[in-house]
């Protein structure tokens, strides 16, 4: 094969005679296939584009080369491959090769190389290429913009910018971007408001950008109207942007307004959950903080820990005792029990921290009476206890809180009440919740009232008690106390937080709220709840409207009670998960009395484990029953 003179406009990367000389596109040793010659040119696309999107070049050049140089515009399959496998060197031997097939002036190819040259760092090719392209087109602009950008050259940019002659959205997009790169974050507001006016649809990222920019600037009033344009151009759902948004309220000094995006996000990942928490610690709420990260880390140990238990038992090590141990408490503390008795069962080897470690389980599960029998099995097997043992066992079983919560549930509430206020120390505020929470079950407003007070002088700000407090006097149908509880709350400026329930599938997290129309399946999420509302009904569930605490009429306290966020959480999951797989839900306040109700109908009705933990324990839902007893 001749030699090719190349123009000196060409450029120099690689001469072309080193190219015929050494790259993998020797075009003497190539093997011509006959593709072409067979007329098959569909076969032959689809066989070459699958081979480049699989970053295979050289095999795809060696065996299509006469189809590439019959249809040099094809190159730009290669040049993409090049830029997936991070292939520069590729890249450059291509570009020569380009201008030796004589299709180095046509932009579609010459844009190809500029993305290129612009994704390698390589500003100075680019740039030459540029200079150079006898025709181009908005993507050559758009491509140089943004490499300006990416180099730092923001006056480049802007230069380029109010020259051409024609812009379009990715134009827009790259510099209100760019923009906010360089902290011009007011010229970026100004420019993203040029841009709303032209017509132009901002993309998730240049939203981004402007929302950043108002969180900088402190700008909430601006803020407000970006929110306002996401709502209407249906970005709302989008996760970035969302997280855009709550950064945005968090920095302007509205944390309530971005925890409840955060909240409201049908699919929270790891950005969303550490915006919120740095913004709890920037606002001064480390506790808000701490229970924030419990509650990611509950939601995400549970895979981890089966996948280390994997390694473990692959290792051998599945049978050494400080393993099972750890093992029990992890298991525990993620809401498995049945995990934790099963690895405890089948520890062949068990220490006090073992039998320790299960019997704490039993305890954070509200099992009293197996944790006592364990307890005997220990004994019985000449065991002594030591000070964890005893204390795992009070926590189970016999300390003051569970003496109050034995009473509660057998309606001796006067005796708890009496026993609380004997007690040798201040009680804390716990305690007298837990009292609280058994004059709810047992329908002794009056006694609630007194309960409430003791509760709310030692933390004022409790919004719980108010909630709970208004929740028995709505069920008594007192709707004047209700009023006046949710006087009281609005003169201290306390809200009721929104009941929010958080489910697991294929490894990410699900977020729901009441009534929750954002997450992507919400609609099938009502077919599916309506569906299993009436398979309830028919065997004999009825709405316990009285957990309603607002004065509507019937129908519309079912609908309220029917898309309560663990009931959309639980039927998310059902319609996701493998069937009779176990389903466990959290939810950062109590479940109410008709979830309890139901969520039972559903275990029995689906034939399978509900796990639900709420702000008081973990209730095990199998069979039609609950561990708890129905007291919580």
């Amino acid at each position: 094969m001749g030699r090719f003179r190349v123009p000196r406009t060409c450029f120099s990367f690689v001469s072309v005679s080193t190219v015929f000389q050494n790259s993998v596109f020797h075009l003497s040793t190539v093997t011509f296939k006959t593709h072409l010659e067979d007329g098959n040119f569909s076969y032959a696309k689809e066989q070459f584009a699958t081979l480049c999107s699989n970053g295979r070049i050289r095999e795809a050049y060696h065996n299509f080369v006469s189809y590439i140089w019959s249809e040099p515009r094809l190159f730009s399959n290669l040049i993409q491959a090049c830029i997936r496998t991070k292939s520069v060197s590729l890249g450059k031997q291509l570009h020569s090769l380009i201008i030796t097939s004589g299709c180095s002036s046509d932009k579609f190819v010459s844009n190809h190389l500029l993305n290129l040259y612009s994704k390698f760092g390589e500003f100075r090719a680019a740039v030459l290429l540029f200079d150079r392209m006898p025709t181009r087109n908005t993507m050559s602009c758009n491509i140089m913009i943004k490499a300006h950008l990416e180099m730092g050259s923001f006056e480049s940019a802007k230069k380029m910018f109010d020259e051409m002659p024609e812009r379009n959205v990715a134009t827009w997009n790259a510099m209100v971007t760019g923009l906010a790169k360089f902290e011009m974050n007011e010229e970026s507001l100004f420019l993203f408001s040029q841009m709303n006016e032209l017509g132009f649809m901002p993309d998730e990222y240049s939203l981004g950008s402007v929302l950043r920019g108002c969180a900088h600037l402190t700008a909430l009033f601006a803020g407000r109207q970006v929110h306002a344009y996401v709502m209407k151009s249906g970005f709302e759902s989008n996760l970035v942007v969302t997280c855009s948004l709550a950064h945005m309220y968090i920095k302007a000094g509205s944390l309530s307004e971005g925890e409840r995006l955060i909240r409201l996000m049908p699919n929270c990942n790891v950005v969303a959950w550490n915006t919120l928490m740095s913004g709890k610690a920037q606002n001064g709420c480390f506790e808000g903080v701490l229970d924030q990260y419990c509650l990611m880390k509950k939601l995400a140990t549970l895979g981890q820990g089966k996948q280390i238990h994997a390694e473990a038992i692959k290792a051998g090590a599945s049978s050494i005792v400080d393993v099972v141990s750890s093992l029990v408490s992890m298991y525990s503390r993620c809401g498995s029990l049945q995990d934790s008795v099963k690895a405890f069962s089948e520890g062949k080897q068990r220490d006090i921290v073992l039998w320790s470690s299960m019997i704490s389980a039993y305890g954070f599960h509200g099992q009293g009476e197996e944790a006592i029998k364990l307890f005997n099995g220990m004994e019985q097997e000449n065991l002594p206890g030591n000070e964890v043992t005893f204390l795992s066992l009070l926590y189970a079983c016999k300390h003051y809180n569970c003496v109050v919560d034995l009473l509660g549930r057998s309606g001796c509430l006067e005796d708890a009440e009496a026993m609380i206020r004997s007690m040798p120390m201040e009680p804390d505020a716990i305690i007298w919740k837990t009292l609280l929470s058994a004059c709810k079950i047992h329908k002794n407003a009056e006694m609630a009232k007194r309960v409430a007070k003791e509760v709310l002088r030692i933390d004022p700000q409790d919004s719980a008690s108010y909630i709970l407090l208004a929740n028995i006097h709505a069920s008594a149908n007192k709707w004047q106390d209700v009023s006046e509880v949710r006087k009281a709350m609005r003169g201290k400026m306390l809200k009721k937080e929104p009941g929010i329930s958080w489910v697991e599938i294929k490894n990410q997290v699900h977020q729901f709220c009441l009534d929750d129309k954002s997450h992507p399946q919400s609609a099938e999420i009502n077919r599916y709840l309506d569906e299993l509302t009436s398979e309830m009904k028919m065997r004999g569930y009825v709405p316990d409207t009285s957990s309603v605490t607002h004065d509507m009429d019937n129908e519309e306290k079912e609908y309220n009670l029917a898309h309560h966020s663990e009931k959309m959480a639980i039927a998310f999951a059902l319609m996701n998960c493998p069937e009779g797989m176990p389903i466990r839900v959290m939810k950062n306040l109590r479940v109410c009395s008709d979830c309890h109700v139901a969520i039972k109908y559903i275990s029995e009705i689906k034939n399978l484990e509900i796990v639900v933990r709420d702000a008081s324990r973990f209730h095990h839902f199998k069979d039609g029953t609950c561990s708890c007893g129905d007291y919580w």
